[in-house]
């Protein structure tokens, strides 16, 4: 990506800043948020500056293109719009708009019968072209307009040659034809050009035998006939038709991109071109890195009966062509009879139709313990699955499920929405247009979703007779069914014919291989009606009593546990919480697991990570009622809590072991919190806990456990945010600040305020960033907690940054680092110097950036703080960068590479790799670049990180640009 102000080059800045450019420019003159411009730029994993770097290149770009601009002027090309920015495209040219233009005047001169005044217009806009498009820019955006522009290229190139051929230069274009057809053997519009084309140079065998390769490649590599339109030129070749023509084609239309619009005709072209209402109805082509989640839990493979129902849920099916609307299904019934199971298994045979992928979520909408799932937290999920970014999934649910409708725009995805407990827990997560289908799992008949949706319903009861048995014979053999056919169907009736109870009965009797089936029926006999019928008030369904027989055959210590689980408040638990709930050793309580998930009594959906159907938690918190006393179930939730608590401090130590830590009370009981021996074990151990600590912070504060609410909400901050799980952190935070407040905790509600309003600044709500940040500074001065009082100010600093009031970030920088000085923590205030650097670095001061970024190095280096000492090592060389001095640059980033790489840190080591092939490309040492590239591609391949793509979009670019001119990038259409 280049730019000129009359005839001379303008300097772009480093990548990024040219990303920033090149999402402005291609918006067409309309606004960009902050959200949208960083998940463009950086995509998923932002660095946590990343909204100042923003600004900072909004003000560069600004003095790049408007040098002359008075000191105090507004700006007239890059302005600021709401949060973010836009292009004022009125006095710039750029050679996309020229191409569009010369597309533009083609199609209207062929139009007018002038082939061939059009067919020199398009020659001449393709060769305008130089390289691939957006050659060298980094960026999920960049990457998507790269895949967008080089099809917009393509269809023009074949545009171009029907429009050859139509004038009868078919022996000019068939050399270009062989070529193109050759690099791109799936494109089945090449081949039957360069048919024609050979057909009218008296080829005739030589088409025939290009068909029959062509054909071959579609079927061994994709299974595919050729299409219609292929088949009809090859029937016409073996017919030996006088006058062989390539179907007439429109100009290819503009393509519109899924994350931002190019110019419309009107920016592009005159009057003469039409309205532009003309181009809003053309179909959207979504770009090929396009995420396709696969969320459906595994089928059941003991899959039995229920043809009926299959059935009609397969009528549900939309067209495969275009659906006039989407379309919900709704399977409800009594718990226990199977829904989910159902749903997931049709899930299963109809996904091929839906190639934009699957989502799931478990609602939870009858789970015990009040934990039903919020639609906001089902459209993060869903979201970020379909691959926005979790720190632009907006706040609000309003906005979030505007955002979601966005997404599933023209998109054909199968959604299930398993567990609903209401229309309104249901509505927000419906897409707004045609193409996707959704199935809907409740015990309840959602009226509201049938009479204001549409929904088809289908109530679904135990399963016949005849399905019941064949479970059975499914499950423990047929000829053992068949050996006693009476107590099999006596077993049928006493499970009331409802799936989950037969899989209970059944599971058991697999495990005793040795047990009559009519023994089994008895014991069956003696424990029915020992407890109230468990749903909807019909007696046959007194599936408590399969329950009873199956608990009643657990040891003791298992059943102990089972009760014990019911306490957890999910979705899932691990091994060593479960051995907290249960004060006994992991090695002992894992014996237990597994014989509670032979019984069929709990679910192991993943290695060591166990869950309740909902029902069976319903039933283990019943019995733990009863057999448990008050007092025991408080030291069991007190162990709970304590486990956690202690955890997520171990956790969050070993991740940041020099890091300011939060003093904690001493243990009163033998919870087992786990230690870590690295980084990865920690961080892995917070990633599978996410929603469980989520939870488990919110029942702690609804409990009685609020000073463990606060504390494990603040052990939660480094890594969460580091992953982007503010939303999460917006949650845990207002329920550590309800905790804190009920018991009148100020220290706690200071912290929890600090993270609230750290965390709105991520989410760029200024006015409830600086109110709840400024609470909590007068909170943590009050009680005299100078830790407390540096990091808010640190967050202050930070938000100050953001909205550009440097001044006011240096002043909160210099006071914490004074706090930390007198508290003697070398390491936090070695921390402070690196950030008051990076402020200068926005401010442009790139000399004192250097001064305070050497300074925290020293410190660093003193206490013996690889991680610290890493990151103000990339900071000094990116303060070098920003000065020209590549050398020096390079020199600090490699110290940087070694140190992350001793300590393991295969993210940070990556990146700083890229910021080191940033400078050696600006140096015009592209060989040694492209090394650096690679080195980072590998260790981010290496993690599956979500940032390769777009690395190895970049040296896609640089190898394409080296090859066509000696290592100068090409726009090539921007």
């Amino acid at each position: 990506m280049r730019a000129w102000r009359g005839g001379t080059e303008l300097v772009l800045g480093p990548p990024q800043q040219r990303a920033v450019l090149a999402v402005l420019l291609l918006r067409g003159g309309r606004a960009a948020g902050v959200g949208e411009l960083v998940d463009g730029v950086w995509g998923r994993t932002p660095p946590s500056g990343a909204v100042p770097m923003l600004r900072t290149y909004a003000s560069r770009l600004r003095k790049v293109l408007e040098p002359a601009r008075p000191a105090g002027a507004p700006p007239r090309l890059v302005v600021s719009v709401g949060d973010g920015y836009a292009l004022r495209t009125e006095g710039i040219t750029s050679d996309l708009g020229v191409f569009e233009e010369s597309l533009a005047q083609a199609e209207r001169r062929r139009a007018a019968g002038d082939s061939r005044a059009a067919a020199r217009l398009l020659g001449g806009a393709l060769a305008a072209w130089q390289g691939p498009a957006l050659g060298g820019v980094p960026g999920p955006f960049a990457r998507a307009e790269r895949t967008r522009l080089a099809e917009r290229r393509l269809g023009t190139q074949e545009y171009r040659l029907r429009v050859e051929l139509e004038l009868g230069r078919h022996e000019a274009v068939l050399p270009e034809l062989k070529a193109l057809r050759d690099a791109q053997p799936l494109r089945e519009a090449v081949c039957e050009l360069l048919l024609v084309a050979l057909y009218r140079c008296g080829r005739r065998a030589e088409a025939l035998e290009i068909y029959a390769r062509t054909r071959r490649t579609l079927v061994d590599e994709l299974g595919i006939e050729p299409g219609p339109s292929l088949r009809a030129a090859h029937a016409r070749l073996l017919t030996g038709e006088p006058d062989l023509s390539p179907p007439p084609v429109p100009a290819p239309a503009p393509v519109t991109s899924v994350t931002a619009a190019s110019a419309t005709s009107a920016d592009v072209a005159d009057a003469d071109a039409g309205p532009a209402d003309d181009r809003e109805g053309a179909e959207p082509v979504r770009a090929r890195g396009a995420v396709h989640p696969s969320q459906l839990p595994a089928d059941l493979a003991l899959f039995t009966g229920r043809e009926a129902e299959l059935g009609l849920v397969e009528a549900l099916l939309p067209p495969a062509d275009h659906p006039d609307k989407a379309v919900i299904g709704l399977i409800n019934g009594m718990a226990g009879a199977g829904k989910t199971t159902l749903a997931v298994h049709w899930a299963h045979r109809a996904a091929h139709r839906f190639p934009d992928g699957s989502l799931y979520v478990n609602l939870r909408g009858y789970t015990q313990g009040g934990s039903v799932m919020h639609p906001s937290e089902a459209l993060e999920t869903f979201l970020v699955a379909l691959g926005v970014a979790p720190q632009a999934v907006p706040e609000g649910l309003d906005a979030q499920a505007a955002l979601y409708r966005s997404v599933l725009a023209r998109r054909r995805v199968l959604i299930v929405l398993d567990n609903a407990r209401d229309t309104e827990q249901i509505r927000p997560l419906l897409p707004g247009t045609p193409g996707c289908l959704v199935i809907v799992t409740s015990r309840s008949r959602l009226t509201g979703l049938v009479a204001g949706h549409g929904a088809h319903p289908l109530t679904l009861g135990p399963l016949t007779g005849d399905e019941a048995r064949a479970m059975l014979a499914r499950r423990l053999g047929p000829s053992r069914v068949a050996a006693e056919p009476r107590a099999a169907d006596a077993i049928v009736e006493l499970c009331a014919r409802l799936p989950l109870a037969l899989a209970i009965v059944a599971a058991r009797a697999a495990h005793h291989p040795g047990f009559r089936l009519a023994d089994i029926a008895a014991e069956l006999r003696e424990n029915h009606g020992s407890l109230d019928a468990f749903t909807g008030g019909d007696a046959r369904t007194d599936v408590r009593a399969v329950f009873s027989w199956s608990y009643h055959a657990l040891s003791q210590p298992a059943a102990e546990l089972f009760r014990r689980l019911s306490l957890h408040p999910g979705p899932d638990i691990g091994t060593a919480a479960a051995a907290a709930l249960a004060a006994e050793p992991a090695r002992t309580v894992r014996a237990r697991l597994g014989e509670l998930t032979g019984a069929s009594l709990l679910g192991e959906h993943a290695p060591g990570r166990y869950a309740f159907h909902d029902l069976l938690r319903a039933y283990a918190g019943e019995l733990a009622d009863a057999e448990d006393g008050a007092e025991r179930r408080a030291a069991a939730l007190l162990r709970l809590h304590d486990h956690y608590l202690h955890t997520t401090h171990n956790a969050s130590a070993t991740i940041g072991p020099l890091r300011e830590t939060l003093p904690l009370p001493s243990s009163t009981t033998d919870s087992g919190p786990l230690r870590f021996t690295g980084r990865k074990q920690a961080m892995n151990w917070l990633r599978a806990e996410r929603h469980v600590l989520r939870a488990v912070v919110e029942q702690a504060a609804a409990h009685g456990h609020e000073d463990h609410a606060w504390r494990t909400a603040v052990g939660l901050d480094l890594y969460f945010d580091r992953l982007g799980f503010w939303h999460d952190l917006m949650e845990i935070n207002s329920a550590a600040l309800r905790a804190a407040r009920a018991v009148g905790d100020r220290t706690g509600e200071a912290h929890a305020l600090r993270g609230l309003g750290f965390f709105h600044t991520r989410f760029a709500h200024s006015a409830e960033a600086r109110r709840d940040l400024g609470r909590a500074l007068e909170l943590f001065r009050a009680e005299g907690d100078a830790f407390g009082e540096a990091r808010t100010r640190r967050c202050l600093a930070y938000q100050a940054n953001g909205e550009g009031r440097f001044a006011v970030s240096l002043d909160h920088y210099a006071h914490a680092r004074e706090l930390y000085r007198r508290k003697g923590s070398t390491s936090s205030e070695a921390i402070v110097l690196n950030e008051v650097g990076w402020t200068y670095i926005l401010l442009g001061e790139h000399d004192k950036a250097l001064e305070h970024c050497e300074k925290a190095v020293a410190l660093h280096q003193e206490i013996g703080d690889p991680v610290g000492e890493a990151a103000a090592q990339d900071s000094v060389g990116y303060a070098h960068h920003q000065l020209g001095q590549y050398g020096a640059a390079v020199e600090r980033f490699e110290r940087a590479v070694t140190l992350y790489r001793e300590i393991g840190d295969h993210y940070l080591e990556a990146d700083t790799l890229r910021h080191a092939g940033d400078a050696h490309l600006a140096a015009g040492d592209r060989d040694t670049a492209v090394a650096a590239f690679r080195r980072a591609l590998a260790l981010l391949e290496e993690t599956g990180h979500p940032e390769a793509p777009d690395l190895r979009e970049t040296l896609r670019g640089l190898d394409d640009s080296g090859r066509n001119d000696g290592g100068t990038s090409g726009s090539g259409g921007a």
